[in-house]
C-alpha cells in the first residue's frame, strides 16, 4: 500500500511541525489493518509506491470510479473525539455511488489530511475504512496522511476517498429505459448519512455537552445519533442482480443514492425526459432525528426534503411486474411512489 506522509518545509522538519517518527509509528499500526482487506487481485503488498490490481473473469468489463469526502460530519468527530465510525462513513459512501451503475467495488484508496499526526488516531480511523471495505469485499489498496500544520486548526482533518469497481458492459443498469408505470421502491437509511451536517451544526453547535445530551425520542444522544455510520446498500441489494436470467431481463432499471440534494436532486439524476417520480411521503415512518432537526430549527418541510434523505438512502426502480422478485429479496423495501408521464426533463415530485 502505497501510503506516503507529506511534511511541510522548514529548518528542520521538527520545528515546521512534522513529525516523522509519528509518520512511521502510523504506518506500522494500519498495515495490517489494510492488509487484512486485500483481494486475490492485489498484486502489491505494503509500502509500494502505487497499488496493483490485476482484472479477471469479467464479460467486456467497464471501470467505475468515483471520489467522496465525510464533509463536515468530521467536526461532530471531532468534538467528541471519536474517530472510529469516519471511515466507515467514506467508504460506504462511496461504494453506494459506483454501486448505482451496478458495479462491484473492487478497491479502495483514501487520503488523510491532519494537523497534527496522532499515529492512535489514524489507527482508528482507517480501522475504520478497512472495516467498511472488508464488508464490501473492497480492497483498501493506498493511501496517503498529509501532516499539514499551520494548513489546519489544531485538531482538525480532512477525510476524503476513491474507489474503482467493474461492472459487465452488459450489466450496466439501464436508466434510459424508466418509464411511467414504473414503481419506486425505497431502503431505510441509518440517520443523515454524511450529509446535510453544515445545518446541523447551525442549528445544535458542536459543544460536547449538546452532543451529549440524551433524547428521549432518540433512544440515545445526539452526538451518537449523528455519528451513525452511513449504511451500505452493496451486499444488500448485490442478490437481486445476480443470477438474473436474460429472457425475464433485469429487475432493476435503475438505483438512485440519496445523499445531498435529498430526493428532489438525486432521482432526477436517472429520470430520462418525459417523465417524473411521484413519492408519496406517509409511504414510510421519517426518523425522529429529522423532526427533531426539523423543530429545533425552524427548518421548512420542502427544505428538509432538498438537504436530507429524510430516511430513505437508497431507490430502486423496478418494473411493476418484477416488484415481487425485488421485495422477496429485499423484505424491508418500501413502495414509496412512481413514476408517472412529465414534460421534459425528468423530475421529482414529493406528495
Amino acid at each position: 500500500m502505497g501510503r506516503q506522509t507529506r511534511k511541510s518545509r522548514g529548518t528542520t522538519y521538527a520545528a515546521s511541525g512534522v513529525d516523522i517518527d509519528a509518520a512511521g509509528r502510523a504506518v506500522e499500526l494500519i498495515k495490517d489493518k489494510a492488509r487484512a482487506t486485500f483481494r486475490p487481485e492485489v498484486m502489491t503488498g505494503i509500502g509500494a509506491f502505487a497499488g496493483l490490481f490485476r482484472l479477471t473473469d469479467y464479460n467486456e468489463p467497464v471501470l467505475v470510479s468515483s471520489v467522496d469526502g465525510v464533509g463536515t460530519k468530521l467536526k461532530i468527530a471531532i468534538a467528541l473525539d471519536r474517530h472510529d465510525t469516519v471511515g466507515m462513513d467514506l467508504v460506504n459512501h462511496c461504494v453506494n455511488d459506483i454501486f448505482t451503475c451496478g458495479a462491484e467495488p473492487l478497491f479502495f484508496l483514501d487520503y488523510l489530511a491532519v494537523s497534527k499526526l496522532i499515529p492512535e488516531q489514524v489507527e482508528t480511523i482507517v480501522g475504520g475504512l478497512a472495516r467498511a471495505c472488508s464488508e464490501a469485499g473492497c480492497a483498501l489498496i493506498g493511501g496517503e496522511t498529509a501532516e499539514m500544520p499551520g494548513f489546519y486548526a489544531p485538531g482538525d482533518y480532512d477525510l476524503a476517498g476513491f474507489i474503482v469497481g467493474v461492472v459487465g458492459k452488459d450489466k450496466i443498469l439501464d436508466t434510459d429505459s424508466i418509464e411511467a408505470g414504473d414503481i419506486l421502491l425505497g431502503l431505510p437509511s441509518s440517520g443523515l448519512h454524511t450529509n446535510g451536517y453544515s445545518l446541523v451544526r447551525k442549528i445544535f453547535g458542536t459543544e460536547p455537552s449538546t452532543l451529549n445530551a440524551y433524547h428521549d425520542e432518540l433512544g440515545r444522544t445526539l452526538g451518537e445519533e449523528l455519528l451513525e455510520p452511513h449504511r451500505c446498500y452493496y451486499n444488500l441489494v448485490k442478490p437481486v442482480l445476480s443470477g438474473v436470467r436474460e429472457r425475464e431481463g433485469m429487475p432493476v432499471k435503475g438505483m438512485a443514492h440519496i445523499t445531498g440534494g435529498g430526493l428532489i436532486d438525486n432521482v432526477a439524476r436517472i429520470l430520462p425526459s418525459g417523465v417524473a417520480a411521484v413519492f408519496r411521503s406517509d409511504a414510510w415512518q421519517v426518523p425522529p432525528v429529522f423532526k427533531l432537526i426539523q423543530e429545533q430549527g425552524g427548518v421548512g418541510r420542502d427544505e428538509m426534503y432538498h438537504v436530507f434523505n429524510m430516511g430513505i438512502g437508497m431507490v430502486i426502480v423496478c418494473p411493476p411486474a418484477r416488484v415481487d422478485h425485488v421485495v422477496a429479496h429485499i423484505p424491508e423495501a418500501r413502495l414509496i411512489g412512481e413514476v408517472v408521464r412529465g414534460d421534459g426533463k425528468g423530475r421529482v415530485v414529493i406528495s
